[in-house]
């Protein structure tokens, strides 16, 4: 059996919450690198110990937490969405181009929200970590996340 280990347990009261959209714009299907955009939020909050959550306003695009060392880990992973879901399965909803419900597929695979610690102001993200907006359209656009903070600021 493996063995888990607890570590110190930190109490804070909840007293703040923080929020902003960030604008993103796409270069069409993809992964877009948002890790530094919400660490820069947390900074400029002055965040202490809490959590951050991140939430896109769209259906035909997603968020994930990824490796953020070797590239072709996102080549490889959007080329299993695209075995998932891909154009030419017959798809009844096609009414905004043949890529639109296959991004619908593949954002619900993925999911649209993510929640992250946050402890002395950073992500506890791990070494090989980042925070992804997934692109599942070919073209370009501006996609919309809500970031939000709920902890304490320094």
């Amino acid at each position: 059996m493996a063995a888990i280990r607890q570590g110190e347990v930190r109490e804070s009261t909840v007293a703040r919450r923080f929020t902003t959209v960030l604008g993103v714009e796409t270069r069409g299907r993809g992964f877009t690198d948002i890790t530094e955009a919400v660490a820069g939020f947390l900074a400029a909050i002055g965040a202490g110990e809490g959590e951050v959550s991140v939430f896109c306003r769209h259906t035909s695009a997603s968020l994930t937490i990824q490796e953020n060392a070797d590239p072709d880990v996102r080549v490889d992973l959007a080329t299993a969405l695209d075995r998932l879901a891909p154009e030419d399965a017959g798809w009844v909803h096609s009414l905004e181009g043949p890529d639109d419900m296959p991004a619908h597929v593949k954002a619900m695979l993925t999911g649209i929200h993510l929640a992250v610690p946050v402890i002395a102001g950073r992500m506890a993200l791990g070494t090989w970590q980042g925070l992804y907006l997934v692109e599942h359209r070919i073209h370009a656009h501006r996609r919309e996340l809500v970031v939000a903070f709920v902890g304490d600021a320094n």
